[in-house]
């Protein structure tokens, strides 16, 4: 996919104009993250936007951290949404070269009007596909690509185009719904009678890559693996936000297909990992 094709992206469709339309909760939920939240006590959840919006920061904390983060260098967001981690590592951190990379023009205009550069960083927002990297060889000191490598065209390209990009010694961090390997085909089967559902509000989705896939892929490539985090209890008070949100839309079958996805995580058949490898 190039940046000129078609993206199937409904549910970025649905946010850009329940912001137009002053939807204010919609705004603290997803104005800056676009992603599942992280409680480190999920019994603290209170539901409310607020708390969502932090835990989603939180997540993106975490992704970040995996990768070893430091000031000074230079980091890239693939997938960057509005700018929600290029934001918060601009926030954290000095003396950063900081890109964003999406396939969405939109998005990308909206991350360019919120997010701009402090504490001498440098912020650029790039339209571009994550599997062709507009980038130089061994050019980027950490990639990141929070919670939307599902909807790349292929993980093993991406794979191999931030280990090329990534200069020696650099980082690759993700987070990823991962499926248990023993169920895997069931979940393929299961997947193929919701696709619909699921694609309507999620867009093109792929769930079936396990943790051995990205173990072999990883060393195929050439990245040496270096954390391996299940954080999927911490996650799972997301599900009953994203859910309200679909039923107050009047989006019936994707708040089933969401409460699908809910009792996968609840009982450990799909996993929510972060992952970060080295080069």
């Amino acid at each position: 996919m190039t940046p000129n094709q078609e993206i199937n992206l409904p549910y970025f469709d649905h946010l850009l104009t329940s912001f137009q339309q002053g939807n204010n909760d919609m705004v603290t939920i997803f104005g800056r993250h676009v992603h599942w939240g992280y409680w480190e006590n999920p019994n603290s959840a209170d539901g409310s936007p607020q708390d969502f919006a932090q835990a989603a920061e939180n997540l993106s904390r975490r992704v970040c951290d995996a990768g070893e983060i430091s000031d000074g260098m230079r980091v890239l967001d693939c997938g960057c949404g509005f700018g929600g981690t290029i934001a918060s590592l601009n926030e954290r951190f000095t003396n950063m070269q900081l890109v964003g990379l999406n396939i969405d023009a939109r998005q990308l205009t909206r991350a360019r009007e919120l997010v701009h550069p402090r504490s001498n960083n440098s912020i650029e927002f790039v339209e571009g596909d994550a599997c062709q990297l507009p980038f130089a060889d061994n050019s980027v000191d950490r990639v990141l690509a929070v919670e939307c490598i599902f909807h790349f065209p292929s993980r093993q390209r991406f794979f191999q185009e931030a280990w090329r990009v990534l200069k020696p010694g650099g980082k690759l961090a993700i987070c990823d719904f991962v499926p248990l390997q023993a169920l895997q085909p069931f979940l393929q089967l299961g997947g193929k009678i919701l696709k619909p559902k699921i694609g309507s509000y999620y867009g093109d989705v792929d769930t079936s890559y396990t943790l051995s896939a990205y173990r072999e892929l990883a060393k195929t490539v050439g990245f040496t693996p270096l954390v391996t985090e299940d954080i999927t209890t911490n996650t799972l008070p997301t599900y009953p936000v994203v859910r309200q949100m679909q039923l107050d839309d009047g989006n019936i079958e994707s708040e089933k297909a969401t409460a699908v996805a809910e009792w996968l995580g609840r009982w450990g058949i799909i996993r929510y990992l972060i992952l970060s490898y080295s080069k």
